[in-house]
């Protein structure tokens, strides 16, 4: 009797994950269609003058120990093809290093050039990046208010491409695009770019084109100043500032455009622990702000749908709890041969839109159909492998406010060049990667008990499932190895005190 009552309970739970991971596949599922079938907008003639002179921008620029790439955004930031008595720019500097004395001397220099700079140094971070802008803000002269992170590097001709959009004047935000110095690293920098592409290409045109609710990514865009006052301000109760300031906007009635044709360089992690824990902040920070704005999304008269779609953005994260509790429902599910499989074909009629969506999100770098299903496997793996991490950061999320914002150490990579290893700001390996290899070993004793059951169809997912776990543990593992190697070489002498302490 109490096995029955378990299993029908873990029947009921599994039946559950699989209804929420397909309301995610065809949410994936529906952007790729209105991606497909929406109307295209169509691309400008060339950079437009405004009807009015050039308004006045502040370009904000924060960082936080970035002596690899805070050079470059500068140099970049400079040649910024914009009238000189309207362009203002600020380095909201935060950081504890060497970077501070890179930025101080850049800024004399670009100053004496004639470029309006100023360099805004805290000796605490207070409020993180939300507090870097908010700070800055006080002091900004511009009108319009366009944001870059440290490992950004904007064309000259950015600013003429998108300050004459905001002759509408409910145009808070726009968005341009992401693209990546560094694509062609590695296997695991092509397959986070293949997944930005996704939501580049795809989810955040398709949004744009259909009047959903959108985002600002925290870089590479630009805001208009009287929205972000109207909208009550960057606010650090998130780690997703971005995006937590994004629906606020547009609950208050503002615009927030996207131009997929406006392209800007930035830099992937190739650390696979840097990944974790970028993917961690952004899991934990979108369900804050879930938390945070979903009671006022429903209690406005906005199209129920427009709602729909929204909650399910917010939500995104909540994908990778339902991956996990797929994998460790269906053991028990699959050895009582439940009735509960028969969910699955139904259910995985939804699988493939995730797989569709990128394998749609063609961009100049990957123009053909059979590159970007090469890469695909790889994203794949790197799904299921974080599915971990991100389910603690969701959970994390859930259950309260804020939390220490850890910026993803960049190192100037590109294609094939540079290397972080032994680099100032290689990230620290943490302890994830042994529940990582646990949850391998679940699923492959899985595979072998299911193995002679009627519950063969769970069978590859289990094996999918023990490849992604293995390949992101294995990573890290093979990663901290090159590390160690790469610090023993650059400081041999240390290497040896810690071999004769061992």
């Amino acid at each position: 009797m109490v096995q029955d009552i378990v299993v029908a309970i873990l029947e009921v739970l599994y039946f559950l994950t699989l209804l929420g991971l397909a309301i995610f596949g065809i949410h994936s599922l529906l952007l790729t269609v209105l991606y497909l079938t929406s109307k295209r907008v169509p691309k400008p003639a060339g950079p437009q003058r405004p009807a009015a002179p050039w308004p006045a921008v502040t370009i904000q620029l924060p960082v936080y120990n970035e002596r690899y790439t805070v050079g470059r955004l500068l140099k970049a930031v400079s040649r910024l093809d914009y009238p000189r008595d309207r362009l203002q720019v600020q380095v909201l500097d935060d950081s504890t290093d060497l970077t501070s004395e890179i930025v101080g001397r850049l800024v004399r220099h670009y100053r004496s050039q004639g470029l309006e700079i100023e360099w805004r140094h805290r000796a605490h971070r207070q409020g993180y990046k939300a507090g870097a802008l908010a700070g800055g803000l006080s002091s900004a002269r511009g009108e319009l208010i366009a944001i870059f992170d440290a490992d950004f590097l904007p064309p000259p001709n950015w600013l003429r491409e998108v300050v004459p959009e905001f002759a509408d004047p409910q145009l808070g935000c726009l968005q341009t695009r992401w693209s990546h110095a560094n694509r062609g690293y590695s296997a695991l920098t092509r397959a986070q770019a293949l997944g930005i592409d996704g939501h580049f290409v795809i989810e955040q045109t398709a949004r744009s084109r259909s009047g959903l609710f959108l985002n600002f990514n925290g870089s590479a865009g630009i805001w208009r100043r009287s929205c972000i006052q109207d909208a009550g301000g960057w606010q650090s109760d998130t780690l997703t500032e971005d995006l937590d300031l994004s629906y606020r906007a547009q609950l208050r009635g503002w615009r927030i455009g996207y131009r997929p044709d406006v392209v800007v360089l930035a830099e992937l992690p190739a650390s696979v622990e840097a990944l974790e824990h970028q993917q961690f902040r952004w899991a934990k920070g979108s369900l804050q702000t879930a938390r945070k704005v979903l009671p006022q999304l429903f209690e406005t008269e906005i199209p129920w749908h427009k709602r729909v779609f929204a909650a399910i953005h917010l939500l995104g994260y909540v994908a990778h709890p339902f991956m996990l509790a797929a994998l460790l429902l269906s053991l028990p599910v699959g050895y009582f041969a439940s009735w509960a499989l028969r969910a699955f074909p139904w259910a995985g009629l939804a699988i493939v839109g995730p797989p569709l969506l990128y394998a749609a999100s063609r961009t100049a770098q990957l123009p053909r159909l059979g590159d970007r299903l090469r890469i695909l496997p790889v994203l794949v793996l790197l799904g299921f492998g974080l599915s971990l991490s991100n389910s603690l950061a969701v959970f994390e999320g859930l259950l309260g406010k804020g939390g220490s914002f850890e910026r993803t150490p960049k190192f100037n990579l590109r294609d094939r060049a540079g290397q972080w290893m032994s680099g100032h700001y290689a990230p620290r390996h943490s302890a994830m990667v042994w529940g990582e290899i646990a949850l391998a070993g679940y699923a492959i004793a899985s595979v072998a008990i299911l193995w002679n059951t009627d519950s063969w169809t769970t069978i590859p997912w289990m094996m999918t499932y023990a490849a992604g776990y293995l390949f992101v543990a294995g990573l890290t593992l093979v990663q901290l190895w090159q590390q160690r190697i790469a610090g023993a070489r650059r400081n041999p002498s240390a290497a040896s005190d810690r071999i004769s302490a061992s």
